[in-house]
C-alpha cells in the first residue's frame, strides 16, 4: 500500500480499523391500536478499508474517520434504518453508507451478532412486550461492501448461527475406527450425542446501485440486484429454514460419527438453498460419559430399552 522511503526498513502492507462491540437494543413499537413491541439486541463490529496510509506513515489524522464517528452512524441507523429488525439488511444499510458517505473509504466489513430473545407465552398466546432470554445461541452475519465505482456497490455476505447446544440420547455410534497401541478409546454402538453448532454459510453476491442518493443513508429495497427469495436479502428466512434443517437432521441422522452427520447438515442445506455458495460446520464434542460401575455389579453401561425394572443410567460430563 505504501512505499518505504530510504530511512523505511518497510511498509505498509494493508490496514483496516474500525469500532467493535457495538451495543444495539431497539424497540419497534407497532401502530396503534396495537399493543405489539419488536426488539432485536445487536453486537456490532464496523471495520473500513480506504485510503488512509498516511494516518500510519505520515500521523496524517486528516483522513480518519473517527471509530467514534462510526460508532454514532450505527446508533443512527439503528433509529432510523427500516432495515433495523433484520440482522443482514441492517449490516448491508451499514456498510453502504460507510462507503459512500466517505469518498475516501473502499471497503466495509460489518459483523452482526444477534442475542436472541422470545416472547413470554401468556396464556397460550405470546406476550405483546414481554421477553426471555432464549439460551447462548446467537444468530450471525458478516457483510463486506465494496465500492466499485460512483453509487455502485457489491456486497458479499456470511451469516448463520453459533452456540446452538443441541443433545440427543440414543441414534449415534462411533465403531471402527483405527485401532493401536495408543488406543484406549471403546467403540460404542449407542451413544449420547451432544454438540455446540456453529454454522456459517455464504451467499452469492448482491450489486446495491445507490445512484445519486451520495451518504447512503437511506437503502431502498429497489437498489439491490440478485434480492430474489433464498438470497443474502432474504437472509432472515433463510436463517430459519437453515436452524430447522440443522435440527431435523441432528435429530433423525442415526449418525455413524459426528463428521457423518455435519456432512449430512451441509448436503441438506446446499440442496435447498440455490444462492448459498458454501457452508461450514464446526461440532465440538460436548462429551456425557456413562460412569463403569461394574466394580459393584451394576451395568451402567448398557443402554436399556426394556426392563422389567425401572433402573437410571448415570453420565458425567468433560
Amino acid at each position: 500500500m505504501s512505499t518505504p522511503t530510504s530511512n523505511e526498513s518497510g511498509r505498509l502492507a494493508a490496514a483496516r480499523y474500525g469500532k467493535d462491540k457495538i451495543r444495539v437494543f431497539r424497540v419497534v413499537r407497532e401502530p396503534a391500536p396495537s399493543k405489539v413491541h419488536h426488539i432485536v439486541e445487536y453486537i456490532v463490529t464496523a471495520l473500513v478499508e480506504g485510503d488512509f496510509d498516511t494516518s500510519f506513515t505520515q500521523a496524517d489524522n486528516s483522513v480518519v474517520v473517527a471509530t467514534d464517528s462510526i460508532k454514532n452512524i450505527t446508533y443512527y441507523l439503528a433509529k432510523t434504518s427500516p432495515h433495523v429488525l433484520d440482522p443482514t439488511r441492517f449490516a448491508l444499510h451499514l456498510g453502504t453508507v460507510l462507503v459512500s458517505k466517505y469518498a475516501h473509504l473502499h471497503r466495509a466489513y460489518i459483523t452482526v451478532q444477534q442475542l436472541r430473545w422470545a416472547r413470554i407465552d401468556e396464556s397460550g398466546a405470546p406476550h405483546t412486550h414481554a421477553f426471555w432470554r432464549d439460551g447462548d445461541e446467537k444468530k450471525v452475519v458478516r457483510a463486506e461492501i465494496e465500492k466499485l465505482a460512483a453509487g455502485k456497490l457489491t456486497a458479499r455476505v456470511a451469516a448463520g448461527l453459533s452456540d446452538l447446544l443441541v443433545l440427543k440420547t440414543t441414534g449415534s455410534a462411533f465403531e471402527n475406527f483405527v485401532r493401536d497401541e495408543f488406543t484406549t478409546l471403546l467403540e460404542v454402538s449407542d451413544r449420547i450425542f451432544s454438540t455446540s453448532v456453529d454454522l456459517t454459510y455464504r451467499f452469492k453476491p448482491l450489486t446495491i446501485n445507490v445512484g445519486g442518493a451520495g451518504d447512503g443513508l437511506e437503502l431502498l429495497e429497489e437498489w439491490v440486484e440478485g434480492r430474489e427469495k433464498g438470497s443474502a436479502w432474504d437472509g432472515e428466512e433463510v436463517a430459519k429454514a437453515a436452524r430447522q434443517t440443522t435440527l431435523e437432521v441432528f435429530a433423525t441422522d442415526e449418525s455413524a460419527s459426528v463428521q457423518a452427520t455435519l456432512y449430512k447438515m451441509g448436503q441438506a442445506l446446499l440442496a435447498h438453498h440455490s444462492q448459498l455458495d458454501n457452508v461450514s460446520y464446526s461440532l465440538p464434542n460436548k462429551h456425557y460419559i456413562p460412569v463403569d460401575m461394574r466394580y459393584i455389579n451394576e451395568d451402567n453401561l448398557t443402554p436399556l430399552v426394556a426392563a422389567p425394572r425401572f433402573r437410571k443410567s448415570l453420565a458425567c460430563t468433560d
